[in-house]
């Protein structure tokens, strides 16, 4: 008789292969067939600067008992996390002045050791990095941004309204003796910092730094004219290829810039132009406030209250629907201009969304 036995599989590994395998849950994906990788999420409204194209100098900021809590940012998180969420940017306001931010950091940071999370990154304006940039280097950060828009110390504080520039200095030095990489973002500003870009560009080269260049947004109401601050980056980029020789680069890092090198630097320039040059055509993110609104689009008023969801079940049915609605909703762009920027073309303030 034949003896199949040596053909038999063993059955503790036939009930492993036979075993039904875990399927993640369908990525999110727009109307217009953008799967949404990346999410923005504000843990602040507070800032401790007031910058003068983001800010009234007297803000009116959220009661703390409206700001959902660590624990359901984490939670919140999680959800898109699953649905195929690859990046994840800590913003504010200011992030780095929320109360025991950092448990936030730890928790998140498991998304990184599980692969489940490409990036895990923040913006700031760089006050508080020289305390945190130690602890969020060994939580797995390894880029950031920083808010920086002159390298005037008077102009710094005539802007930020508040800041002290060398502090900034001492925190973005603290992070890359950290090991993490640092962009600047510079606000492009007519008859304010203009004629400092190039200086900052190559300032930032010097020190292995990309720089990006934002136009001013119309987002909420502050004490002066946005159309007087407007310099579109179409005239900024003309000037700079005065002096630089400036090459296209196909480069994405997830976000809205569009890049070049700087052949007599060696560095990255982005651009970021949302009023000149519409950037959404490619959009893979969404905006999370703190108090669990969920913006589909920067430049449109419709959201998705996610903290009710969250709060009527400890299960996460009933809030990955509602993202999943929500997502269902996402413009395909928005529709700022700036000749609509008083009022504001969007009443509610960067630091509400998250910057």
């Amino acid at each position: 008789m034949l003896d199949l036995s040596a053909d038999k599989p063993n059955t503790a590994e036939a009930s492993r292969d036979e075993a039904p395998t875990r399927l993640r849950p369908a990525p999110l994906i727009d109307p217009f067939q953008r799967a949404i990788t990346y999410l923005r999420l504000s843990v602040t409204d507070r800032c401790d600067f007031r910058c003068a194209y983001c800010m009234a100098e007297d803000m009116q900021f959220l009661p703390k008992r409206d700001l959902l809590t660590l624990e359901e940012l984490d939670r919140l998180c999680g959800v898109f996390v699953d649905r195929g969420v690859r990046k994840l940017r800590i913003t504010g306001g200011e992030p780095l002045v929320r109360r025991d931010i950092m448990q936030l950091f730890r928790r998140l940071s498991r998304h990184l050791k599980s692969g489940a999370l490409d990036e895990l990154t923040l913006t700031t304006n760089g006050s508080q990095l020289a305390r945190f940039a130690p602890e969020l280097a060994d939580l797995g950060v390894r880029r950031i941004n920083v808010s920086l828009d002159t390298l005037d110390a008077q102009k710094f504080k005539a802007i930020t309204r508040r800041g002290d520039l060398a502090v900034v200095l001492a925190g973005i030095e603290a992070a890359q003796k950290a090991g993490i990489k640092v962009k600047i973002n510079a606000v492009a500003l007519k008859g304010v910092n203009e004629d400092e870009i190039a200086p900052m560009l190559v300032w930032a080269h010097e020190r292995a730094m990309d720089m990006t260049l934002i136009e001013v947004m119309p987002l909420g109401e502050i004490d002066g004219d946005r159309t007087d601050q407007f310099l579109p980056l179409s005239v900024a980029r003309e000037r700079l290829a005065e002096r630089f020789t400036l090459t296209p680069l196909p480069d994405r890092t997830g976000g809205p810039a569009r890049y070049v090198r700087v052949e007599e630097t060696g560095g990255r320039l982005g651009f970021i132009t949302p009023l000149t040059h519409n950037f959404c055509e490619s959009c893979n993110r969404v905006r999370l406030t703190c108090t669990g609104k969920l913006y589909m689009c920067l430049g449109q008023e419709d959201a998705a209250d996610l903290r009710a969801a969250l709060r009527a079940s400890p299960d996460d049915a009933l809030v990955t629907r509602a993202v999943v609605e929500a997502i269902s909703r996402k413009p395909k762009g928005h529709d700022f201009v700036i000749e609509r920027a008083r009022p504001a073309a969007v009443p509610r303030h960067m630091s509400v969304t998250g910057g």
